[in-house]
């Protein structure tokens, strides 16, 4: 396993050589990061605020997500933001013990950023924390803790219709039920 040096070092590098051979454009107002989200507002400042909610498919989890970012006056290909979410995941089977349910409570906070390519292309990674509380639901135990969130992602966008593509890990066991991978595709009409 690469330690945490070495995945900071990949990502840079491989952020510093998309940037090195496409050319940058920054024809959409939307950040690179964002989700089919609600925009909030957007303030004076370029400031954009989006939210969304959360619903797993399996039903267990639920909650919100807020997002706010902005692109660097000086640099236009750069998107820089911020994410915090919560997420309530009811009577959870763990991970290797169908027997055991737990209900379990997080709220995370994580920083943004993504790059955008030519084409439409984009490319962003995200990196935080969640501290999560969870209770037995056949049993008293209880545990909490904090843990790391990561994640990556890319989006197109040709003509309106953008797709997305979203990777988020939670370095817990106890969070897995979290862990994603999201696919999308939106055509306005």
């Amino acid at each position: 396993m690469k330690s945490r040096t070495e995945k900071w070092m990949t990502t840079g590098l491989v952020m510093m050589l998309t940037g090195l051979f496409g050319d940058i454009t920054s024809a959409d107002d939307k950040p690179v990061y964002s989700p089919q989200a609600t925009r909030i507002t957007q303030l004076d400042n370029g400031l954009i605020i989006e939210g969304e909610d959360v619903k797993t498919p399996d039903r267990f989890t639920s909650g919100f997500s807020v997002m706010a970012g902005f692109k660097p006056s000086r640099m236009p290909a750069l998107d820089l933001g911020a994410e915090f979410s919560y997420h309530d995941s009811d009577a959870v089977p763990m991970t290797g013990d169908q027997k055991r349910l737990v209900d379990t409570t997080s709220l995370g906070g994580s920083l943004i950023a993504g790059i955008r390519l030519e084409d439409g292309f984009g490319l962003y990674a995200k990196s935080g924390l969640a501290n999560w509380d969870s209770d037995g639901v056949s049993d008293p135990a209880r545990e909490n803790g904090t843990t790391r969130i990561e994640g990556f992602g890319a989006r197109w966008q040709n003509n309106g219709v953008v797709s997305q593509l979203e990777y988020e890990h939670f370095d817990d066991a106890s969070l897995s039920h979290l862990n994603r991978i999201n696919a999308s595709v939106r055509v306005p009409f």
